[in-house]
């Protein structure tokens, strides 16, 4: 009922908007004409905020085409290395460049936004790798024959994916996948993967979200999974490839994340409304860049969320030792040869500081000279993996991370 009423809404909702886009330039041609004027600026400024306002369901572009790499332009050309119905495996091929570069996997988050909010982290860390990155599919858009995808659906995909970059890649998982990327980092260092990590990077992720729990760790545990089944998940509407399969609707995760800081987003679309007026351009322009990015979501499978928010965030399956992967318990002691950077953000109100630093422990085989964290001042979740101080950084720690070099597997002892 949420979703179809949701639909119903954006389908009524989308004309309106469109005639709003279309008006827009029209006013701005009679603006400069008394006695229009300011009044002209204002009625421009609200058609296009109404224009701008509604969601997306379609992946934004990457649009990286070129980067600049000792002072040279290369480009950029986007390959589809493997490809499952629920994602691919996306490659950021540079066929000019002259050096064979480390490879890496970037492990995007499915949690409502599309991997192109990381386009920033791709952007930075092609100077110097070949980057790959996990490439999530909406789930509205997954017909029901593709079957169910959850938490252990998704781990099996990073080491896919990571079995297709092959032996001596590393990955980096931004946020959410932290829990599954090391879990598959234990389980392929356990059976001697050749494709196991060289590096493990943790960004901004809840390996224990017991440590200085956030609003989102706090509601997920004040209700019971059932409660998160009966008024979270719906059905797609009919109008969709994937009508009939459960999910978790993108829009429900974008109001809670807005909820969250309602005051700072209200507060951006009044600067938008006065940036408008006052044509302010540039600021107009990367209000409108963020907010095109924001807005775009997409639906998660209704078995990989609550599976998701039952094991990491109510029962910390994997702090407690006790996470498992098709029936097996995963064991961290088993990870002791990967490079394992942790990376928080003293503002992050999403992962706040502590829950990611707690792998330093858990992975207590790793010796201390492979495993280390970093806090970084003044960014909050999404300076972590965008932004200047990303860039200059965080991002050199990450390289330092990639490129030290393995030391030599040591058998475990057996108990």
């Amino acid at each position: 009922m949420m979703y179809s009423l949701y639909q119903s809404q954006d389908d009524l909702l989308a004309p309106w908007r469109s005639v709003a886009r279309n008006l827009a330039p029209l006013v701005d041609i009679f603006t400069p004409m008394r006695p229009f004027g300011s009044v002209g600026r204002e009625t421009r400024a609200l058609l296009d905020l109404f224009a701008r306002g509604g969601m997306r369901h379609q992946r934004p572009d990457f649009a990286i085409d070129v980067i600049l790499r000792d002072g040279r332009e290369i480009p950029v050309v986007e390959q589809i290395i493997r490809a499952t119905p629920f994602g691919t495996l996306l490659h950021f091929a540079t066929p000019d460049d002259r050096v064979e570069r480390p490879r890496v996997l970037i492990t995007a988050p499915l949690s409502g936004h599309f991997a192109t909010l990381l386009r920033h982290t791709v952007q930075v860390m092609l100077a110097d790798h070949d980057v790959f990155i996990t490439d999530w599919f909406n789930a509205r858009d997954i017909p029901l024959a593709a079957g169910r995808f959850g938490f252990d659906d998704y781990v099996d995909h990073i080491m896919l994916f990571l079995r297709e970059l092959g032996p001596g890649a590393s990955v980096v998982a931004v946020c959410q996948p932290a829990v599954a990327v090391l879990a598959a980092t234990a389980l392929m260092e356990a059976d001697g993967d050749p494709a196991r990590p060289h590096a493990t990077v943790l960004m901004g992720g809840p390996i224990d979200t017991r440590r200085n729990p956030s609003k989102v760790n706090q509601l997920a545990g004040t209700r019971d999974i059932r409660w998160f089944e009966e008024n979270l998940i719906d059905t797609v509407p009919w109008q969709h490839r994937g009508a009939g399969r459960r999910v978790y609707p993108g829009f429900v995760q974008l109001a809670s994340f807005m909820s969250m800081n309602l005051d700072r987003h209200i507060g951006a679309h009044v600067r938008q409304f006065r940036s408008i007026v006052t044509e302010d351009a540039e600021a107009e322009a990367a209000h409108n860049s963020f907010y095109a990015e924001y807005q775009s979501v997409m639906d998660l499978p209704a078995e990989f969320y609550l599976e998701t928010v039952e094991r990491v965030f109510q029962r910390h399956d994997l702090p407690q030792g006790r996470l498992t992967h098709r029936g097996d318990v995963v064991d961290l002691g088993a990870i002791t040869e990967t490079q394992l950077l942790a990376v928080e953000g003293e503002r992050d109100d999403i992962c706040p500081p502590g829950q990611t630093e707690a792998v330093i422990d858990l992975c207590a085989n790793l010796p201390a000279s492979r495993k280390a964290n970093h806090l970084q001042k003044g960014v909050g979740h999404y300076g972590v993996f965008s932004g200047s101080r990303w860039a200059q950084e965080i991002y050199p720690l990450l390289r330092t991370a990639i490129a030290t070099p393995r030391t030599r597997r040591t058998p475990r002892q057996k108990s």
